[in-house]
């Protein structure tokens, strides 16, 4: 495994910054299922709600793992330009968040196609009353069309490995876990403190350092001295 840990503390990073963006997708989502729910039944629903999407994320960052490891056996140029496709989403989603610029709308439009497909499946499991029917509606809701979860997708499939590609998303998922579980609770506060203009430029500016770290270049052998010699030994 080629994984490191400050990746996956990356990963974990990206989607707790990209909270503001959860916020719009999701947060209506999680304010419709703890709207009908009695108190005591509140956390056991988004909690298997949230375990349903971290799955799928989970599975989808596999899946393009693997893609990334099929389009890394076409040489070192195919490698660099799928670094190189990552490290530019990310940057474009900091921009995304910071209301900077909209360019991701387009990929989140293209994603559309495909939940016309999914959305219909989610129709049993509402309003989710137990667990099961929690968990059933994240692992559908986790395919809704969504550029932070594209660009971190593309992140992930740059690994090239299966399981690295899982974990990747994995800690992403984690990562957008507090936002989005906390809207459920208490949506006002924490959307008043995530859609503030500093929280937003603030978390633009880290995922924009991120994108910069994705991108092959000279820079990554002066943040990671070791890695060309870790690699070496996979």
């Amino acid at each position: 495994m080629s994984i490191e840990l400050s990746q996956l503390i990356s990963a974990f990073l990206l989607g707790l910054l990209g909270g503001a963006h959860c916020l719009g997708m999701c947060g209506g989502i999680m304010a419709a299922i703890s709207l009908h729910l009695p108190e005591q039944k509140k956390l056991p629903v988004l909690l298997s709600y949230n375990t349903g999407r971290i799955t799928s994320y989970t599975l989808a960052g596999m899946l393009v793992g693997s893609l990334g490891w099929s389009i890394q056996q076409l040489g070192p140029a195919a490698n660099q330009g799928l670094r190189w496709l990552a490290g530019i989403l990310l940057i474009l989603m900091a921009c995304y968040i910071a209301n900077w610029w909209k360019a991701l709308t387009w990929l989140e439009k293209a994603g559309q196609h495909l939940w016309r497909y999914i959305q219909p499946l989610t129709k049993p499991f509402l309003p989710a009353t137990n667990s099961k029917q929690g968990f059933c509606l994240g692992i559908l809701w986790g395919w809704l069309p969504c550029g932070l979860i594209y660009s971190a997708l593309t992140w992930s499939a740059a690994s090239g490995n299966t399981l690295d590609g899982g974990l990747l998303m994995l800690g992403f998922g984690l990562g957008t876990l507090p936002t989005v579980l906390a809207t459920g609770f208490f949506a006002d506060t924490l959307k008043q403190f995530v859609a503030h203009h500093l929280t937003r430029t603030v978390a633009a500016i880290i995922m924009i350092g991120f994108g910069i770290w994705t991108i092959p270049g000279p820079h990554q052998a002066l943040l990671m001295p070791n890695h060309e010699n870790h690699a070496h030994h996979h």
